[in-house]
């Protein structure tokens, strides 16, 4: 004989046959942010890493530059000022640049300085370079801030400051 709460069971078990639709969009709505969030973090660490790439070249850019002075110590002078290394920002166009060969002046050195900045910094990268006493002051700046709403046109500035 089977008793009552046995029949309820087994029609019960006969009723449910999978999810209800509620379940199902509940489920799908927190993938959906999951995702958007996975998104939004993938393109935030895009941003902070080609940010710091930037970086990462003004730096290198910047010792360039300095190496270039201490081999030439005594002439260290010429590469400061806006008729040396120095530049602003729309100045130097990456198209023109070439590399010089054979015996390279200081001014060849300087232009190609000035290209490969211009070149991996963007056509929005300038240069300033000071020279007083020994003390040398390289200041790099680019355009870092394209995802920035509200200052696009906003700059990065990267500045090394050695004595010869």
């Amino acid at each position: 004989m089977i008793t009552a709460p046995a029949i309820d069971s087994a029609r019960s078990r006969a009723r449910q046959h999978g999810f209800s639709m509620i379940e199902v969009l509940v489920a799908i709505i927190v993938l959906a942010l999951g995702l958007l969030g996975f998104a939004l973090l993938q393109t935030m660490s895009l941003r902070y890493a080609q940010s710091a790439n930037y970086r990462t070249q003004a730096t290198n850019l910047a010792y360039d530059l300095l190496d270039q002075m201490r081999a030439n110590r005594f002439q260290a002078a010429w590469y400061s000022g806006s008729s040396g290394a120095g530049f602003n920002a729309g100045d130097i166009i990456a198209g023109d640049c070439s590399r010089p060969v054979g015996t390279v002046a200081i001014a060849d050195s300087i232009e190609r300085w000035q290209c490969q900045v211009v070149q991996l910094l963007g056509e929005s990268a300038s240069a300033n370079v000071g020279y007083n006493a020994g003390v040398v002051n390289v200041a790099i700046s680019w355009g870092d801030q394209r995802w920035d709403e509200e200052d696009p046109e906003a700059t990065t500035t990267f500045e090394l400051i050695t004595r010869l």
